[in-house]
This record gives C-alpha cells, structure tokens and sequence, in this order.
C-alpha cells in the first residue's frame, strides 16, 4: 500500500503553528517574572514579601542585570515598613550598583531622607555637605537646601531649618512654621538665669504658674528662718536650715525652671511636627 506525505503545504501551516505557539514561551524570561512579582507586591503595599522577592531574584541573578532596581526597591520597601537601619543598608548599596548619576543620587537623597527619619540628624547633615561639594555647577541645590532644612526640624533646631527653607523655591510655607514655632519655644538659659535671681520666676516664665509661686514661698521662708537664727546666734540651727532647706528649694527651683523650659519646647516642637505630618502637602521625607 503507497504510504502518503504530508504536503509541502500542510508541513509548513503546521512549522508556522508551533512557532506561533511556542514563541512567548521562548522569549520568557524567568527573571523578568521574578522581578515583575516582586513589583507588584511592591506596588500593592506588601512590603514584606516584596523584599522575599527581591532577594530571591537576587540569588538568580548571576549577571546582575536586576542588581540597582532590586537593592533600590529593598531599601525602600524596608523604609515604608519604618525598618529604617536596613533601609540605609540597601540604599548604600544601590548607590553602589546604580547604572547612571540620576539612579545614584536617588538613592543618595532617600538615604539622606531616611536618616532624618530617623533622626541621626548629624550624618543626613554630611551626606547633605557630600552631595552640596559634589553638586555640578550648583544643580540639585534647590533640593538640598530643602532637605537641609527637614534635617535641621527632625534636629528640633527650627531657625536654621527656617534659614535652609529660605534659600529652596519650594520651602517658603515650611520656613513660616519654623519660624513660628522658634519664636514661640521658651529659652531654657533665660528660664535658668531668672531662677537663679528670683526663685520661682523660671517655673512663672514657662507657665507653671502655682510651682513657681511655691517654690519663691519656701525659699523666702527657708531663707527667713536661716537669718533668724544666725541672728539668735543659733549658728549649727542656721547651718541646718540652710543646707537642708534654702539650698535645696533654691536648686530645685533652678532645676524645675530648665526641666519645664526642656518639656515645653517639647511639646511645641512635637505639635509642629504633628501639624506638618497632617496638613503639609509638599514632598516629606
């Protein structure tokens, strides 16, 4: 029996099939759906097992073709879960990685971000002198400026905050606040000095109104009642009084005055910061 071929026709129809078929499997890249998962946990707000991702694409990445937008991605997905140590860690080493200076100094500003963040304000001030001396023909001065002044905030020093604001396009309403909230924080060297020549008049300047009240009662009367009896030539009585009552309402009125002058600038500064974290809409660390 004659065994019959397929024809020409037919072999080529099915040749353009299977390719048609097979074609999306070849061009998959098995790394690119690792990374494609990875940012869409990202984008979903699953920090978390974004990061498991990230690292696992990682491992499978001999070429390090994905290495600067996996470790940029890790940094900040450590950031917004506010594990801010290993956020700084993985920003270091996408500037390391990073492909071009626009990914690098990204990665430098959100490294500079999340210290002030948290509030290792000393080393968000240098990495800001590093970027301000490295800065090309003063690009990007703008936005250090304006960084600046977030450092000098986080730093709970507003008039340099409000003197950085003052010199970023973009810093006008946050230097207002910072020079409201300075003028209206209390001088914990004044509420000390005034203590020191009128016992109680520290604790009255920072509002403890009935505190400082007290304190200029006992150290008028402690202080009676030790020159009355130097006077009675009752020297180890006046000795007594003095060290056991003037001296020591004298010093704790000194010391509430700078102790309350500290928790009210404390409090001014954290209604601030909590202003600005609820009304503020321009960009925040």
């Amino acid at each position: 029996m004659e065994r019959k071929f397929p024809s020409i026709k037919l072999l080529l129809l099915s040749a353009a099939a299977l390719l048609i078929f097979f074609s999306p499997l070849r061009g998959q890249n098995p790394l690119q759906k690792q990374f494609d998962m990875a940012e869409r946990l990202y984008n979903e707000g699953l920090y978390f097992d974004a990061v498991t991702e990230y690292k696992r694409l990682q491992f499978f990445d001999s070429l390090k073709q994905y290495e600067y937008a996996s470790d940029f991605k890790i940094a900040m997905s450590y950031k917004m879960g506010g594990m801010f140590d290993n956020a700084i860690l993985y920003f270091v080493k996408a500037e390391k990685s990073a492909p071009s200076p626009k990914e690098k100094y990204e990665s430098e500003i959100q490294n500079i971000r999340t210290n002030i963040l948290r509030k290792t304000t000393p080393r968000a001030l240098e990495l800001l002198a590093k970027l301000e001396a490295d800065s090309v023909n003063g690009s990007n001065l703008d936005e250090i400026h304006y960084w600046k002044g977030w450092a000098y905030m986080f730093g709970d020093d507003f008039a340099r905050a409000a003197l950085e604001f003052s010199l970023s396009a973009q810093g006008e309403e946050l230097k207002n606040i910072c020079l409201a909230t300075d003028a209206g924080k209390y001088s914990v060297t004044f509420a000390k000095v005034i203590s020191y020549i009128l016992p109680g008049a520290g604790e009255i300047y920072t509002g403890n109104y009935l505190q400082g009240i007290l304190s200029l009662g006992w150290n008028l009367a402690s202080g009676y009642w030790m020159v009355s009896s130097f006077a009675e030539k009752k020297v180890l009585e006046g000795i007594l009084i003095g060290d056991l009552l003037f001296l020591r309402f004298y010093r704790g009125n000194i010391q509430n005055a700078s102790k309350y002058a500290v928790e009210k600038n404390l409090e001014i500064t954290n209604k601030t910061l909590f202003y600005i974290q609820n009304n503020y809409r321009g960009i925040k660390p």
